[in-house]
């Protein structure tokens, strides 16, 4: 094959470097925003915040006040020589005073209180500072540790503990533990048993057990015998509790030989009980949300503005920047200068993405204007294509600027994303939201009759009747993500 030199023109997209900045800053949130801000200030001496710039302004303020202060001290000092009438004593230190000594074995500070200029911040702080949470595990062992158990009851206690997960029942069955552990502590399954109940005496309340039943029994069994409908829920749980989660009223009616009435006072007190004993312990770290945008009713009118206090503002040193020569060929300069393309890379990428962030939001509002006004109940169906073709950008950009970013609202705070919905169509030719179907049906479910619930063939009824063509299965999908039980499971006496 012989071989030849073409020359051809051909055209490609490339990214910079400052584009794949810009790109990178538009998909973090605020949190993230601000420590990366923090690394670049930390690394580049050309950046600085609107905080050093003012911080600087005081301090040069008050050293030109020091030196005025000074001055005039100097003439009063003069003056105050000269009157007789007054007489100053000044204590003058020691001449051999030893150079190891410490300045309280010459005066006495005992009166005087000196404090860390951080103190109080500390002391401010002290509350914000990361506690690490224990865990069920740790809590139980802890629990443990304070009884009085042999060597043998501790090594099984362990191992009860362990297969624990973090709604507080056991995972392992029994006779699984002490075929483990049965070789080597040569112990007998009573003796497991036995350690099993004095770890279920534990707090919280219905840890260890092996299932919801057992769970709700322990509970109850630390309620005082003098409770009203105490014998009859105890009844109910040891002998019907199938009947009850099958919400077979009739049923249990007939065989407690209860009213309707005195029944429902009977299942109210079981549904006091918890049936997640472990989730009071195991509780995961502290979420914080900043919001980036905030939406307020100005006279009539809805108004969008960035919140300006979660990021700090940006600017270019002027002293450092001002050292920088421009014919200057040295390891420094050209450091200085790299540094210099930098900041200014990284406040524009800044200004960019508050520039993106808040036309975005605007358009949102200007969307959904009723949701605002009239709930969710009102949200109009709204995808990243609309948004996109109204700002004029792509979809992709929408996407990151509204990916955990959040909107500070009179109705609460909420993801961007929140606010793009499907649609479905309606009897009319028009459009209704997948957010305002599922209000819908939180509404509906929430005024249903509690003795008769509303099937979900009968919610796609209703809402035909009320013009939104939606079929049953959807009403079920929208049911489960909401975590609405189906209609037999939410059939209760009123």
């Amino acid at each position: 094959m012989k071989q030849s030199l073409q020359l051809r023109l051909g055209q490609h997209l490339t990214m910079t470097p400052q584009l794949q900045q810009a790109i990178r800053l538009l998909q973090l949130s605020t949190i993230e925003l601000q420590t990366e801000i923090q690394q670049a200030l930390e690394s580049n001496p050309m950046l600085e915040t609107a905080e050093d710039v003012e911080n600087k302004e005081a301090a040069s303020k008050q050293a030109t006040g020091e030196e005025t202060a000074a001055l005039e001290a100097s003439n009063a000092t003069n003056d105050f020589e000269s009157d007789s009438s007054t007489q100053v004593q000044t204590e003058q230190l020691p001449q051999d005073l030893p150079t190891d000594s410490n300045w309280e074995d010459t005066y006495d500070t005992s009166a005087t209180t000196y404090s860390s200029p951080n103190s109080d911040s500390d002391d401010r702080d002290f509350d914000n500072r990361n506690i690490e949470e224990d865990t069920l595990q740790e809590h139980l062992l802890w629990q443990m540790r304070l009884t009085p158990f042999s060597d043998v009851d501790i090594a099984i206690a362990t191992a009860i503990i362990d297969s624990i997960n973090e709604d507080g029942y056991l995972v392992s069955p029994l006779s699984d533990i002490w075929e483990e552990l049965k070789d080597d502590l040569e112990i007998e399954f009573d003796e497991v048993e036995a350690v099993l109940h004095r770890i279920q005496n534990f707090d919280p309340p219905g840890v260890a057990a092996q299932n919801l039943r057992e769970s709700l029994l322990i509970q109850l069994k630390q309620f005082d015998a003098a409770t009203p409908w105490y014998k009859e829920a105890m009844s109910l749980l040891k002998s019907y509790f199938d009947l009850l989660a099958n919400r077979d009223f009739n049923q249990l009616k007939r065989k407690l030989k209860l009213s309707e009435e005195n029944l429902a006072q009977v299942v109210k007190l079981i549904h006091s009980l918890n049936p997640r004993p472990g989730g009071q312990i195991a509780s995961t770290g502290a979420e914080y949300i900043v919001p980036d945008v905030f939406i307020r009713k100005v006279s009539g009118i809805w108004k969008v503005q960035l919140n300006g206090e979660s990021i700090p503002k940006l600017s270019i040193n002027s002293l450092y920047s001002g050292m920088i020569q421009r014919a200057d060929k040295s390891a420094d300069n050209t450091y200085m200068q790299g540094q210099l393309q930098e900041a200014r890379w990284l406040i524009k990428s800044l200004t960019s993405r508050n520039e993106t962030l808040l036309k975005v939001a605007k358009c949102i509002v200007e969307r959904q204007k009723d949701f605002f006004e009239y709930g969710e109940e009102a949200m109009k169906a709204l995808v990243l294509h609309d948004v996109a073709e109204e700002v004029s950008m792509h979809e992709s950009t929408i996407s990151r600027i509204t990916n955990k970013k959040y909107m500070h609202t009179p109705r609460g705070i909420f993801e961007l994303k929140y606010f793009f919905s499907s649609h479905v169509s309606t009897t009319d030719g028009g459009e209704c939201s997948s957010t305002a179907i599922r209000a819908l049906i939180k509404k509906m479910v929430a005024a249903e009759d509690p003795r008769k619930p509303l099937s979900d063939s009968k919610i796609a009824k209703v809402l035909s009747d009320q013009g939104i063509n939606v079929a049953r299965r959807t009403v079920a999908k929208y049911r489960d993500g909401m975590k609405i039980p189906p209609s037999n499971e939410r059939k209760r006496i009123a």
